[in-house]
């Protein structure tokens, strides 16, 4: 049976007008009809989404950095009127893209993503371990994970505790021909010495006292796929020969005697020390490590790719919601320059760790505000978020304004002595708070009226009553 290339189809609220039956003789065709997009499927092999309005929806821009090389078909209808350049430049640049017609002629398969500066994950693969590639240290990092995935090579990861290196070791094993078969993880620092051999290597009956059955050990049980030593620099010199032995000869001896046993495996290692100190002051074995060191990779620590951080908390804020059964809750704005500004010695782990945190303890409110994380700024006796807030993180060009006012700008304003329009003033003051509303969440219109106390009906009624219609540039994102 031959299997037809995917392609998934977001329409943002459009009619297919029935184009997906005409396009399932070249493509196997999802329609995903939310008028926001939702991420490609895994194994997708073309995105085309319909372009409406002069800017992409600030989710889709979010997901860009997720998305990384995956071909995107931005899609126009035959009657659509012509975008202006501006709108153009807007759309292209949410990265790898093409443009077309959306007619009975389905697209082409075989569309591939324009040359460039690109990761070299797909959209299922940065989905699946929330990776994101937006900087020049963490695309060279996707990179070399990619080739390294299509070999058989030994990896050593390199880094800080925190920055994911397990991350980026599962994703070298599903990227990999062997994603089917077992990825086996060892924390080498967590086994006891005199336990660790046994535990990799397996041991006969009767090896010694308890051993009361044959035991494979985890280099056998991940044959034919990964498997990851994690702290590998903790390992006795006892287990660093044995290691050696079985990345020379693909062979595993177990303890109590008996025949060597053949092993295929990829062997992923990772520590956060360095180990060629460790074999300047004699811990660690020399040989072992020119084995281990074939494709090094060394993981940025956060501070050095701040940039990332709103796209990383966006995605520890939708899965840790998802985690405690919670309904999702939104960033506010103001966040995004206190989180850069952060070192993070922590790394990854402590920014996934201080999103659930902030999650769980800020109760029924729907949107975390810098308050929430005041407790990091304290710990880490950082500047205060009000002398860091010039940095702004804008996701459509025109929520830029929103998110850099402060929510109570829009109060406190005295009566001039030429007098003033109220009417004007209020209708000014509308078009501030329900701009500030769809930008803390992110252009989703339901929850935005839940911020002002409105009726979803009765805020799409002021929104075409200031211009803030669909048109210009909010799109929304139905629950």
């Amino acid at each position: 049976m031959t299997h037809l290339p995917r392609l998934h189809w977001s329409t943002l609220g459009d009619d297919t007008g029935g184009l997906e039956h005409r396009w399932a003789a070249l493509w196997d065709v999802t329609v995903d009809r939310g008028a926001s997009p939702a991420l490609a499927p895994r194994d997708v092999d073309l995105w085309v989404i319909s372009a409406k309005g002069a800017w992409p929806p600030p989710e889709l821009n979010r997901m860009m950095a997720e998305v990384a090389a995956l071909p995107i078909l931005l899609g126009l209808k035959p009657d659509a009127a012509p975008m202006d350049p501006k709108a153009l430049t807007e759309w292209g640049s949410l990265g790898s893209v093409r443009w077309g017609v959306l007619g009975p002629e389905p697209p082409m398969p075989g569309l591939r993503p324009r040359s460039g500066t690109t990761t070299q994950l797909t959209a299922s693969q940065a989905l699946a371990f929330g990776l994101v590639g937006t900087s020049v240290a963490m695309q060279d990092v996707l990179a070399r994970a990619r080739s390294a995935a299509a070999t058989r090579a030994t990896v050593l990861l390199l880094g800080e505790s925190g920055t994911g290196k397990e991350v980026i070791a599962r994703a070298i094993h599903r990227m990999s021909a062997d994603t089917a078969e077992s990825f086996v993880a060892v924390h080498c620092g967590a086994i006891p010495e005199n336990l660790l051999e046994s535990e990799l290597f397996g041991y006969n009956k009767g090896a010694f006292t308890d051993a009361r059955k044959d035991t494979p050990g985890k280099f056998r049980e991940a044959h034919g796929g990964t498997i990851f030593l994690d702290e590998v620099g903790t390992m006795p010199l006892g287990a660093q020969v044995r290691l050696l032995r079985v990345l020379q000869e693909r062979e595993v001896q177990p303890l109590g005697g008996g025949a060597p046993v053949k092993v295929d495996v990829r062997v992923v290692t990772a520590s956060n020390v360095d180990l060629w100190k460790k074999v300047q002051d004699g811990s660690f074995r020399e040989d072992l490590f020119y084995r281990l060191e074939v494709v090094p990779i060394t993981m940025p620590p956060l501070r050095a790719r701040r940039e990332e951080v709103p796209f990383l908390a966006q995605h520890f804020l939708n899965r840790k919601a998802r985690e405690h059964g919670l309904y999702p809750k939104a960033l506010h704005p103001s966040v995004d320059p206190l989180l850069m500004s952060l070192p993070w010695p922590g790394n990854v782990r402590q920014l996934e760790n201080a999103i659930e945190r902030a999650i769980v303890l800020s109760g029924k409110r729907p949107v975390l505000t810098r308050e929430d994380f005041a407790f990091l700024a304290e710990r880490m006796n950082e500047t205060p978020v009000a002398e860091v807030a010039g940095t702004t993180v804008a996701f459509t060009p025109v929520l830029a304004e929103a998110f850099t006012t402060q929510p109570t700008a829009a109060y406190g304003t005295d009566l001039p002595p030429e007098g003033l329009d109220l009417n004007q003033v209020v209708s000014d003051m509308e078009k501030r708070l329900m701009l500030q509303s769809l930008a803390i969440t992110r252009g989703n219109k339901k929850r935005a009226a839940d911020l002002l106390g409105l009726k979803r009906t009765t805020f799409l009624e002021k929104m075409k009553r200031l211009d803030l219609e669909e048109g210009e540039s909010i799109t929304a994102e139905e629950d």
